[in-house]
């Protein structure tokens, strides 16, 4: 057995070497395939004038970052981002963030965020949206009542306060490590921890998309996330299932939007956003 081991280690090292040797230059951001070029000057002046407010935890503010980058590149994105939750700052257009909840407990996020708007907030913007990250979301979560618990106060909300645009935002997923100590877990059929926890936001994701696609507006985090810029995505697979992960150029460590990766998920939620015009 110890001998057999030793063979597959040194196999797996060899396959691992191979691996992270081929096609990690392929990305390039020369082919992103979303473009912010085709909005006229007259969508960026609607969207400066609108009323966001987006509730989030670290990784939103790695899109916030992203939000920043592009408007330093392009002149006519003029949006004022301002960290708050107070009302009146929603006195002209305005797109506001902050923190909502605590992370590792997506139940707070929906509390918080609902309580935020009935506060008042939910009758000075006109969209409206917030995230969970992905510590929220792991392999021991309930999934069935998260997601039930955030589409009934999504469908309370929706009802008090039908002037807001409300969009839906699936879970940001993790970068699958793939190295040899991995490789040996797959042939010997063990857990992969990380492979566990975006099962989980995986199948998250799949309700609120089930549930909201053609119907109301999805900021599809997730998929941008798992998307090079070439258009293929990031994979991996369990039981004969293919699941998403997050792309590893786009993350600093595993789980966080780096510069790259941050620059693809604001550019997204841009195109989101202007195409509630």
């Amino acid at each position: 057995m110890l001998k057999k081991l030793k063979i597959l280690i040194a196999g797996c090292a060899t396959i691992f070497l191979l691996t992270s040797c081929t096609g990690g230059d392929s990305v390039s951001m020369d082919n992103n395939i979303n473009s912010l070029q085709s909005f006229k000057e007259y969508q960026w002046e609607s969207l400066a004038q609108r009323k966001i407010y987006f509730g989030h935890q670290s990784v939103g503010f790695n899109i916030m970052e992203g939000l920043n980058d592009l408007m330093r590149e392009n002149k006519s994105i003029k949006l004022n981002i301002i960290e708050t939750s107070d009302r009146r700052s929603m006195q002209t257009g305005a797109f506001a963030h902050s923190r909502v909840g605590n992370n590792e407990d997506p139940h707070s996020k929906t509390v918080a965020f609902e309580k935020l708007l009935d506060d008042g907030l939910g009758d000075a913007c006109d969209t409206a949206f917030f995230k969970f990250c992905y510590v929220d979301i792991n392999s021991e979560t309930d999934i069935q009542d998260v997601f039930s618990s955030y589409k009934n106060t999504m469908k309370r909300l929706k009802e008090e306060y039908p002037h807001i645009r409300f969009i839906h935002t699936t879970v940001p997923l993790g970068a699958s490590r793939s190295n040899w100590k991995v490789t040996i877990k797959k042939i010997l059929g063990k857990e992969i921890w990380a492979y566990e926890q975006n099962i989980a936001r995986n199948r998250y994701n799949d309700l609120l998309r089930e549930e909201y696609a053609g119907k109301e507006p999805i900021f599809d985090l997730a998929q941008v996330e798992s998307t090079y810029p070439d258009g293929t995505r990031s994979t991996f697979e369990k039981d004969d299932k293919v699941y998403f992960s997050m792309v590893p150029d786009y993350t600093y460590d595993h789980g966080h939007l780096n510069e790259k990766g941050r620059r693809m998920v604001a550019q997204e939620l841009l195109n989101v956003l202007i195409s509630l015009e």
